[in-house]
């Protein structure tokens, strides 16, 4: 769905399709690299592999990047770590997209956090989520296939709860859960650009705005070794322990079964096998944007 977007940015000169992160500050444990507006699919990875060597070495690394781009699902690079025996924590923040609690101004971005836990003989355990009740992804995919969206999660221009998709998109999210929601993306806000020296609040730019501005947002990349804490087993065995709890526990529905954070995404990408689920519009976007690019679509 971001394809076309990063293609019109890149054409623009906001986005640098092969610019690498570049050291700014590297002491012991802690690292601010800076994003050089390159793809920020490019930078989480350096980020995250950066942060993992240093946790091999101090027992955690923590890097963050200023003048970066959108990195997709804060999952991949939070993954990265725990798929390598690490806990990893992903996060991002973004330009105002929700109001304080009562307000009817944007004032916090939807900041995504991930947080992977690693599992002995299995995929890691993850938590991805972002601070608002509905991802603008989901809205925009609405907006695209005429849906309408619940009345929970966003609001219009003054604040006031609505269907209609393409008010939302002119109006703003509605943070998770209230004060919680709103008070977690503020503080990633902080976590991400405040550390990294970078943009924060309406500093950051509009992703769907003017394509020849630079995003400018930063991450933010924890990796935690618990080899290096001593504790690397009993982390595997208390994993394993919540797991077993989880799955055991008793449900609503008969037969159904709790999962846990992730586990749903990562059945329904294990039964998709080497197929990827498009929605149909996005196919046509892709087919566009293929054409355009005088290369081959989507194969069906």
């Amino acid at each position: 769905m971001m394809l076309p977007l990063y293609i019109e940015r890149i054409r623009a000169g906001s986005v640098s399709p092969t610019a690498h992160p570049t050291v700014v500050t590297d002491v012991g444990a802690i690292a601010v690299l800076d994003g050089q507006h390159g793809l920020g699919q490019i930078a989480a990875h350096d980020g995250m592999d950066l942060a993992i060597r240093k946790a091999r070495e101090f027992g955690l690394g923590v890097v963050v990047i200023r003048h970066a781009f959108h990195f997709g699902g804060a999952y991949g690079p939070a993954r990265l770590a725990a798929d390598q025996g690490l806990v990893g924590v992903a996060a991002c923040n973004t330009r105002p997209l929700m109001p304080a609690p009562g307000g009817a101004t944007r004032v916090v971005g939807n900041n995504p956090l991930a947080i992977a836990m690693p599992q002995r003989d299995a995929a890691p355990v993850i938590l991805d989520m972002a601070m608002s009740e509905a991802a603008m992804g989901k809205i925009r995919l609405a907006a695209a296939s005429g849906r309408d969206i619940p009345a929970t999660w966003a609001a219009d221009a003054d604040g006031r709860p609505t269907t209609d998709p393409s008010v939302a998109i002119a109006g703003m999210l509605l943070p998770a859960a209230g004060p919680k929601g709103y008070g977690l993306a503020l503080m990633i806000d902080l976590l991400t650009g405040g550390l990294a020296g970078g943009a924060v609040g309406s500093n950051v730019q509009g992703l769907f705005g003017d394509r020849a501005v630079p995003y400018d947002c930063s991450h933010f990349f924890l990796a935690i070794d618990p080899a290096v804490f001593g504790t690397q087993d009993e982390l595997l065995a208390a994993v394993a322990q919540l797991s077993d709890e989880v799955h055991g526990s008793l449900t609503v529905e008969p037969g159904a079964r709790a999962l846990l954070p992730g586990e749903r995404e990562e059945k329904h990408a294990q039964g998709c096998g080497d197929d990827v689920m498009v929605d149909e519009t996005t196919l046509v976007a892709l087919d566009a944007l293929a054409a355009s690019l005088a290369i081959a679509g989507v194969p069906r």
